[in-house]
C-alpha cells in the first residue's frame, strides 16, 4: 500500500519568501559596508558627529617632512589648501613607492574622535612625474630621437 504525500503550496511559498529575504539583507548590509564618501579636509573637519561613523576618502598633499614608517604603517599629513588633517595608516601592505613628499594622496577610512584619520587603504601619484620641465633646464630621460629599423624578408 502506498503511502500519498501531499505537497503543500504553503510551504513553497514560505520558503521562497525566506530565501528572497536573506538575499535582499545580505544585499543590502554589504552595500551600506562598502560606501565610502569623498571629502575634502575642510568639509571632514565641518561634518560634526556624522564623520565618525561614516567609511570616507579624502585627499590631499603630502606635507614635506610628516611622513614617519614603521613597517608597514605610517603616519603623514594631508595638507589641502590651508587645511591639514594627521592620517595613521595602518594597512595590510606598505604604502607605495610613489607615496613621498608633496605626493598627491587619498587614503581611504575612518575619522576617529581624536582628530586623527585612521586609513586602511592609500593610494598615491608621483609628486612631480607629471610636472613640465622648469624653463630654461634641459629635458630628462630618453631624449634621442627615434629610429625605425625595417627588416627585409627574403
Amino acid at each position: 500500500m502506498a503511502v500519498q504525500q501531499s505537497s503543500s503550496p504553503l510551504k513553497f511559498i514560505i520558503a521562497g519568501a525566506l530565501v528572497v529575504a536573506v538575499i535582499v539583507w545580505l544585499a543590502v548590509s554589504a552595500g551600506t559596508q562598502a560606501k565610502s564618501y569623498y571629502v575634502t579636509i575642510a568639509e571632514l573637519q565641518q561634518m560634526g558627529p556624522k564623520a565618525y561613523t561614516r567609511h570616507l576618502r579624502v585627499a590631499g598633499n603630502v606635507k614635506p617632512g610628516t611622513i614617519e614608517r614603521v613597517g608597514t604603517n605610517a603616519t603623514f599629513t594631508l595638507v589641502e589648501l590651508d587645511k591639514t588633517i594627521r592620517v595613521d595608516y595602518r594597512g595590510a601592505e606598505p604604502p607605495p613607492d610613489t607615496f613621498k613628499d608633496d605626493a598627491q594622496a587619498l587614503a581611504i577610512g575612518t575619522y576617529g574622535r581624536d582628530g586623527v584619520f585612521h586609513a586602511t587603504q592609500l593610494q598615491a601619484k608621483c609628486a612631480s612625474k607629471y610636472a613640465p620641465a622648469k624653463p630654461g633646464t634641459a629635458p630628462t630621460g630618453n631624449t634621442a630621437p627615434m629610429t625605425t629599423t625595417a627588416s627585409t624578408a627574403r
